[in-house]
């Protein structure tokens, strides 16, 4: 941290010069707050109002007709935790695959894999809660990063699978291995009672696989996902995009020129304005062609 920054100072500067994990890690951060509050609020109020509201707003319920009502949590639970242990954890990850990832992609992209990776995790789950039977009736509710925080590891791990980390900080091990741990823990997993979103962490394992086969193809899904994204911009940025306005100014109609263009055909008006005035002045009015009397009118009834 630079001692001349305050500390708002040395988050804001992070949040723009970082790179993308630190920018997800800083809003999660706040997120994780702002709930954390209300909760207290919602404790020492005995309001259940508050944390109903937060429930509604921040999770992803993975009952169809309930998810219908609050199809939201689909983004927003992927940016939400309600416990401190298991946000540390997820941003403590999403520090270390994020580090790694902006080594070798852009930070564009890595906002896509997280977003696509965890959406795609949230609807695995609602998908499994809703078909096999072990499922149903067990915890309704998902929220937390971890399917993005997924989708960006396993990139790393399929996209550079040789390298090497130190597992406790001693034991050197290459990263597909550290992968496929990870892997196979939740693949035998499914379908056991404990409360952790398995199928989340395979639907953002699936995007982080796909994101890095085909890399410069445009049928690559992160490619795929990126174009879109860049022509909901362009519609929305030419949407609310002032338009052109006519300035009406003293000697013509001004539409949209720059100040050189419009200064260099008022000279050129002129002139022939005064080319015109001194044929008069040695001619007299009825030598004038038909094209310079109308001129002579024009630039009358605009002066």
């Amino acid at each position: 941290m630079n001692q001349n920054r305050t500390f708002v100072e040395e988050i804001k500067f992070q949040y723009h010069h970082g790179g993308m994990h630190i920018r997800l890690i800083i809003i999660n951060t706040i997120i994780f707050i702002l709930i954390g509050l209300g909760l207290v609020i919602a404790n020492l109020s005995q309001n259940s109002a508050i944390a109903e509201f937060l429930g509604a707003a921040f999770t992803l319920e993975t009952n169809l007709k309930a998810f219908a009502t609050h199809p939201w949590g689909l983004i927003t639970s992927i940016f939400a935790h309600f416990e401190f242990f298991h946000f540390f954890v997820n941003m403590l990850f999403l520090y270390f695959a994020g580090s790694m990832f902006i080594q070798f992609f852009t930070s564009r992209r890595l906002l896509h894999v997280y977003v696509l990776g965890g959406i795609t995790g949230g609807l695995l789950e609602i998908t499994a809660h809703n078909l096999f039977p072990a499922l149903i009736g067990t915890s309704s509710v998902i929220v937390g990063a971890s399917g993005s925080i997924m989708a960006i590891f396993i990139a790393m791990a399929f996209y550079r699978p040789n390298i090497q980390v130190s597992l406790f900080g001693v034991i050197p091990v290459r990263l597909i291995i550290i992968a496929g741990l990870y892997l196979l823990y939740d693949i035998v997993s499914l379908g056991s009672k404990d409360t952790t979103a398995h199928f989340a962490h395979l639907g953002g394992a699936l995007i982080g696989f796909l994101s890095v086969q085909q890399l410069h193809s445009s049928k690559n899904i992160i490619n795929m996902s990126e174009s879109f994204g860049q022509k909901i911009s362009r519609f929305f940025s030419n949407l609310f995009k002032p338009k052109t306005k006519m300035k009406v100014e003293k000697g013509g109609v001004r539409m949209g020129k720059s100040d050189e263009q419009y200064a260099l055909e008022k000279k050129q008006r002129q002139e022939k304005t005064d080319k015109i005035l001194d044929k008069i002045s040695k001619s007299g009015y009825e030598s004038l062609t038909k094209a310079e009397k109308d001129f002579l009118f024009s630039q009358s009834n605009n002066g």
